[in-house]
């Protein structure tokens, strides 16, 4: 169990959520101008197309290596001080980022080990994050809480941070940075505001070795249909989403005929998507059900890979596009309130830590094979795969979301004991 002096109490969503949402939030913020403002600095630097790419890399690495221990960590400490601790030590270091580019003393290298230093807190922060949304949220509204969370963080990332981060470079290189460090500053102070602690129980015999809990980690997941379904889509569908997203700039540019401006504008339909799909995604769950919430978003996302493969029309690409992203934010909300109601509390976070890690391998195998496919078999050939990909997985998973099923793991823990019929 979770080891918490606050106990959650009533039907609502009260002030401890609104703290962690807005620390969450203004997080989200930061991290969405370093990711602007990181590229252009390098771009001002030199116009080596590996110094520059390396970039992805230091994004995405940090997500491979620090998931799986940084899920065992967030299950041996209170996960309300583990966020504090990364907070502070982000700080810290993108004020030293910050103080070298006032004073010219920055280097390519000093970006990149901070930014490889920031993005794996990022990665424990989130998973400490997650498992720590239960224990501040009633069960009957961990869609809603994790609808708010998502839509945050669309918000800030995708439509504020872009221009913001943006016009804040051109002020100087190291405003940017300054700023992220005060959104961390704030979050830390937010999240100290909670009540209560909050940490997985120590299991029976005292600790074992990282790599023993990372094993229960994924033996409970593997053990659980549904859990398991959803983990392994997860990872499989970044791969042919990835994919696609790769090679989309040539998309756009050589088939759609689009420019910079159009090209930016297709990812603000899928932002505008996620937004709405966030906003409303606790009603519409409740209303058509988790099963086909799951069921007509796979649907979709073969839809986008049909449209991306075979349309010439920018509008039906952004429309396709902004289904994806309404279904992307359902995903999320489903995947993860199915995640938190079904795992113990003890072990929330070796398994949000799996998924992610699962999640940043299907990341990092799309962009390498986005363009290597593109390259050698044609632009629509990723598409196309997507396609077919999407439709297997449609047919493939179909009864494993039944809504029998997909009912009982939505049920309490003592109705869970007692089956009963679901029409």
């Amino acid at each position: 169990m979770l080891v918490t002096s606050a106990a959650v109490t009533g039907d609502r969503l009260d002030g401890r959520f609104a703290r962690l949402w807005t620390a969450a939030t203004m997080s989200a913020l930061g991290s969405g101008l370093a990711t602007v403002a990181a590229p252009l600095y390098v771009a001002s630097r030199t116009d080596d197309p590996l110094v520059v790419s390396a970039g992805a890399a230091v994004s995405w690495l940090p997500w491979l290596l620090f998931a799986l221990p940084g899920g065992v960590l967030a299950d041996r400490v209170d996960r309300r001080w583990l966020m504090i601790g990364i907070d502070w030590a982000r700080v810290v270091v993108l004020g030293v980022l910050a103080a070298a580019l006032l004073t010219g003393r920055a280097g390519i290298a000093l970006l990149y080990a901070v930014l490889f230093v920031v993005n794996a807190g990022e990665v424990v922060f989130r998973v400490a994050a997650q498992a720590l949304v239960p224990a501040v949220v009633p069960r009957s509204r961990l869609e809603r809480a994790n609808g708010w969370l998502g839509g945050g963080t669309q918000v800030m990332q995708n439509l504020v941070a872009g221009p913001l981060g943006g016009f804040l470079f051109l002020v100087a290189a190291a405003v940017p940075f300054a700023v992220n460090a005060g959104t961390y500053a704030l979050s830390a102070v937010l999240i100290g505001l909670l009540a209560g602690t909050y940490r997985g129980e120590v299991a029976p015999g005292g600790r074992r070795s990282v790599r023993a809990e990372v094993a229960e980690g994924f033996r409970f997941l593997l053990s659980h249909r549904l859990l398991r379904t959803m983990t392994l889509l997860i990872g499989l569908l970044n791969v042919t989403l990835t994919a696609a997203m790769a090679v989309l700039v040539l998309l756009a540019t050589e088939r759609l005929g689009l420019g910079s401006v159009g090209y930016g504008a297709l990812f603000t339909c899928m932002a505008f998507g996620g937004l709405l799909g966030a906003v409303v995604g606790d009603r519409l769950v409740a209303a058509i059900t988790a099963t086909w919430t799951v069921r007509v978003g796979l649907l979709i996302e073969a839809g986008l890979h049909l449209a991306l493969a075979a349309s010439r029309s920018a509008a039906v690409v952004g429309a396709a596009l902004f289904a994806f992203g309404v279904h992307s934010s359902l995903w999320g909300i489903v995947a993860t309130s199915l995640r938190q109601r079904l795992t113990p509390p003890a072990l929330l976070g070796r398994v949000g830590s799996v998924n992610l890690f699962l999640a940043a391998g299907g990341n990092c195998g799309g962009a390498l094979l986005g363009g290597v496919v593109a390259d050698r078999f044609g632009l629509p050939a990723p598409y196309w795969v997507g396609f077919v990909v999407a439709l297997v997985v449609v047919v493939a998973t179909w009864r494993v979301f039944d809504r029998a099923t997909v009912a009982a793991a939505y049920a309490t823990p003592a109705e869970r004991d007692t089956p009963a019929p679901v029409g």
